[in-house]
């Protein structure tokens, strides 16, 4: 039954990247399964113990929000499944038992628009290279067939992600259907720059890169960006904060 499911979600994936004119991506598996399954959107977020983790696609800028969300803070359902190896589901996001558990990212996630959040780890034995997240606008209990549904849809990004080629930049662009290397590398450069900026770690300019990120309601990306391109300027004495122009300097 299990190898039945997989060559039918298979096939649910193929076809999507058929509409879209392209190769079989990680698009294409969050479509195939925002179709099948009644949640309102999902998204991979690449992740892993020794770096900073990024988001790779999503169906909707709300399901890449979710993943910035939990990426800033280090706590949701993703934070928790990737940590486990494990599925972690919040069937209501606003109830007080994911309150409780995610105190800061439940409240967010809600005010993001979901209320239902469920994260499935990527494995292929002991190769864990992410979290495949599925979102819906209302509480959702997804059912025993649904939830083995949702897990193979993970199956499935975990062999399209580990068969893209890295080397190869048009195949992990199709892929990931965008750019993460370019978003991944400028969460690390504006790390790496805020280590000398404040004098600290790695692990802690991460920290202080993404609580800047969430205190200020942006996403991570943007500031990142306004780190690397110097309009943002973390100091150990002042705090950050925008960097001044000279008299003479054109706005």
């Amino acid at each position: 039954m299990a190898a039945d499911r997989a060559a039918r979600i298979a096939v649910l994936v193929a076809e999507q990247a058929v509409r879209r004119g392209g190769p079989v991506g990680l698009v294409d598996v969050c479509a195939a399964a925002q179709a099948s399954l009644p949640i309102g959107g999902a998204s991979v977020c690449a992740m892993s113990p020794a770096v900073a983790g990024y988001p790779l696609c999503s169906t909707d800028a709300a399901g890449e929000q979710l993943q910035e969300l939990q990426l800033q803070l280090g706590e949701g359902p993703s934070v928790d499944a990737f940590a486990r190896g494990s599925t972690v589901w919040a069937p209501d996001l606003g109830a007080d038992e994911a309150r409780l558990r995610w105190p800061v990212f439940a409240p967010a996630a809600v005010d993001a628009g979901a209320r239902a959040l469920y994260s499935v780890p990527l494995q292929i034995g002991a190769i864990s290279p992410g979290v495949l997240d599925l979102y819906a606008q209302l509480p959702l209990l997804l059912s025993p067939p649904e939830l083995a549904e949702a897990m193979a849809f993970a199956d499935c990004a975990t062999l399209v992600l580990l068969n893209t080629r890295a080397a190869d930049r048009e195949g992990l662009a199709a892929a990931f259907d965008g750019n993460p290397g370019g978003y991944c590398a400028e969460i690390d450069q504006a790390t790496g720059m805020l280590t000398g900026q404040l004098g600290v770690g790695i692990e802690e300019a991460s920290v202080r890169l993404r609580a800047y990120a969430y205190a200020h309601d942006r996403r991570l990306s943007e500031v990142s960006a306004d780190v690397v391109d110097r309009r943002l300027r973390f100091s150990p004495d002042v705090g950050p904060g925008p960097v001044p122009r000279a008299a003479d300097e054109p706005p």
